[in-house]
């Protein structure tokens, strides 16, 4: 690199011919000296990119670095993000602290792994006390073969941090079992194991990003020749790498298809315009499927974070509902993450199955319903699975000043009826640091899909009493619709007969937890498009320039097409002066009402409260068609609360509460009591709501 640095013209050639001589073992005119005999992928195609001389200069400090002891762990994500402009800036703030990894590494792949281990070493030390010494060898033998034909899939490996992390720890098992053996017979009972040994081919991986997985298989290399110098020292046996192919790269785990084509009609292609004003083919996904996945004994992994509620806007319209067709069990509100804990626990009840046990790493999300739903079906199932450890709330990246924190649970499960270990974390510090510190408490008992051990409240069913009278609010699906009511006022309220029913004060989330923005919504349920131009041609001028024909430029420059002519769903385009989710039932629940009580779905503090029936509530609102100041006493209550705290799930780093209406207030009994107990609890309850406003 010095010669190439003094002289750009040679580097391609030099370093081109020192890469086939790598791959071959042969003579390296520029090191002149032959070179061992790699093999492998990583030399075997070759494209050498010609670099100016500033640029060999920083690849030759960054060759007279030391790095025989770079962190696998973390070395992929880093090298990832050195890759991606996006990342680039951020390059080293956000990656995870190898004791997370190794944390569920642990409870799925080892743990069972020792149970084993524990049994193989006792039973050859019963059988070296009986004086059958070769029998005892033969039991450590045949427990390392095992060892060496275990194998460990990441379905979603990234740069294979997992899969690093397991390499590792099953060669320190590995040692252990060779040190075993080397007790009972000497050096000669290792005779025959040099080639016999835990390597890459057993860490198995399937990612969607190519260059990801090229990443993670150096990763398994690095950490595996780390390892050999660390404890045997001298150089390995040639090839000093194989071509193992067990990373597969451009692999969706969770959908397959036949082909892939844009869709047509009448023979011409189906086209639709995206935000940023380009025109695409419409896809059509034919036959799609999940894929088969590589069988393995243990899977573990950290599959790509997506709410239910993203997965359209991120994968598209037409991705999405192919996935739905491959998952037709799936309800479409899971999280992107449970289609690999679905396909996982589906394995491991399938006959014939090799696999032991699964463990993800999932969003703290999965305490609610829809992801609880997907658990639920498997535990309850003919042939259940278990839950043997689960952590319900755990941080994940290593936090800094340009970090986004996140939350996360973990879930290790295993076919058949079992109890587990539930880990509650109650002391948590140095999450800045390299070594961040997590103290558990454990409780020990059968696992519930909520993530608890007891009384599995997730079981209780709804109540006829409660049904129809709670439902979150509407879905706007257009900022436009929002006005103030100064532009209220140039829309003809107080001028235009009617038009009070559809300009309402309007709450979400933030309202009710600050100060209200005192803004309105023009609610246009009920009314025909030529009955809104008619009768209010001020909103319908509104409604089309802001909602229906909305275009907007961005900081670069560019034109965002955000209107809903130009949105994927087809009710949203023909229906275009109406809120994406207008709940009719809400609706017609609090039509007769003068208030009704009102929480936010997630929020730190559990509270309710009364709003004026003229108030609109948005989908962050969860409402109950009461104006009953018992009802509200009684949702206030400790009682209550608590319940909702159990029944509920979680979300986000402040590992809010959620106020899931189907959990939380549909299965709640209210109390029978008589009109003086009712009096005690409704005076308090107007009292509170009172104090509050």
């Amino acid at each position: 690199l010095q010669r190439c640095e003094a002289d750009s013209s040679r580097f391609v050639h030099m370093v081109g011919q020192l890469w086939e001589a790598m791959d071959k073992g042969e003579f390296a005119f520029a090191l002149e000296a032959k070179v061992r005999r790699f093999n492998g992928e990583f030399f075997r195609t070759r494209t050498v990119l010609p670099l100016g001389r500033a640029e060999i200069g920083e690849l030759r400090a960054a060759a007279s670095a030391d790095w025989k002891d770079v962190d696998p762990s973390i070395f992929g994500t880093l090298l990832e993000q050195a890759l991606d402009k996006t990342e680039r800036r951020r390059l080293g703030a956000h990656y995870t602290p190898r004791a997370y990894v190794e944390r569920l590494v642990v409870a799925t792949v080892i743990e069972p792994l020792r149970v084993d281990w524990d049994r193989a070493l006792s039973t050859a030390e019963r059988q070296k006390s009986d004086g059958r010494l070769l029998h005892a060898q033969a039991s450590i033998r045949s427990f390392h073969v095992t060892l060496c034909n275990t194998r460990i899939l990441d379905p979603a490996c990234g740069t294979g941090n997992f899969l690093y992390v397991a390499l590792e720890l099953l060669k320190r098992l590995e040692g252990e079992v060779l040190e075993a053996l080397m007790n009972l017979g000497g050096q000669e009972a290792l005779t025959g194991l040099e080639r016999h040994t835990v390597d890459p081919h057993q860490f198995l991986g399937l990612e969607i990003n190519p260059r990801a997985a090229a990443i993670a298989e150096l990763v398994l290399w690095i950490g595996y020749l780390q390892w050999h110098f660390r404890t045997k020292g001298g150089m390995p046996a040639e090839p000093i790498l194989r071509a193992f192919k067990n990373i597969q790269g451009k692999f969706d785990a969770v959908l397959t298809f036949n082909v892939k084509g844009g869709r047509v009609s009448g023979g011409v292609p189906v086209t639709r315009r995206t935000q940023d004003g380009s025109v695409v083919e419409v896809e059509s996904y034919a036959n799609p499927r999940q894929p088969e996945w590589p069988p393995a004994e243990f899977i573990v992994g950290n599959p790509p974070f997506i709410g239910g509620k993203d997965i359209r806007a991120r994968l598209g319209d037409e991705k999405t509902e192919a996935l739905w067709a491959a998952h037709p069990s799936m309800n479409e509100s899971a999280d992107f993450v449970m289609y690999w804990w679905d396909h996982a626990a589906g394995l491991l009840t399938r006959k014939a199955t090799v696999l032991r046990r699964f463990g993800f790493v999932t969003t703290n999300s999965i305490t609610q319903m829809f992801q609880r739903r997907v658990m639920e079906r498997h535990l309850l199932d003919k042939e259940p699975i278990s839950l043997v450890m689960a952590i319900a709330d755990h941080p994940w990246s290593k936090v800094t000043r340009d970090a986004a924190a996140v939350r996360i649970a973990m879930t290790v499960a295993e076919a058949g009826t079992r109890e587990g270990v539930l880990r509650d974390v109650v002391r948590e510090h140095g999450l800045d640091t390299d070594a961040p510190v997590i103290e558990f408490l454990e409780f020990f008992g059968k696992i519930n899909s909520d993530l608890t051990v007891g009384v599995d409240v997730s079981g209780c069913k709804s109540l006829l009493s409660n049904e129809g009278l709670s439902s979150r609010g509407v879905v706007l699906h257009g900022a436009g619709f929002i006005v103030t009511p100064q532009q209220a006022e140039r829309l003809g309220i107080g001028r235009r007969a009617g038009l009070e029913k559809h300009l309402r004060e309007y709450r979400n989330g933030r309202d009710l937890t600050s100060r209200p923005r005192g803004v309105m919504v023009i609610d246009l349920f009920g009314l025909n498009v030529d009955e809104i131009r008619m009768q209010f041609p001020e909103v319908y001028q509104h409604i089309k320039t802001e909602v229906k024909e909305k275009v907007t430029v961005n900081a670069k420059g560019e034109t965002q097409y955000i209107g809903r002519d130009w949105n994927a769903r087809e009710y949203r385009r023909t229906g275009w002066w109406l809120f994406g989710e207008n709940v009719p039932d809400l609706r017609h629940a609090l039509s007769k009402l003068d208030r009704y009580i009102a929480t936010v779905e997630t929020a730190k503090h559990r509270l309710f409260q009364f709003l004026d029936a003229s108030i609109l509530p948005d989908n962050k609102l969860v409402s109950v068609a009461s104006d009953n100041s018992l009802t509200l006493g009684v949702l206030s209550s400790r009682t209550h609360t608590t319940w909702a705290m159990r029944a509920g799930g979680w979300l986000g780093f402040g590992n809010d509460p959620v106020y899931v209406k189907s959990r939380c207030f549909d299965p709640f009994p209210f109390p029978a009591a008589n009109d003086l107990q009712k009096q005690r609890i409704r005076a308090p309850a107007e009292k509170l709501d009172a104090h509050r406003k």
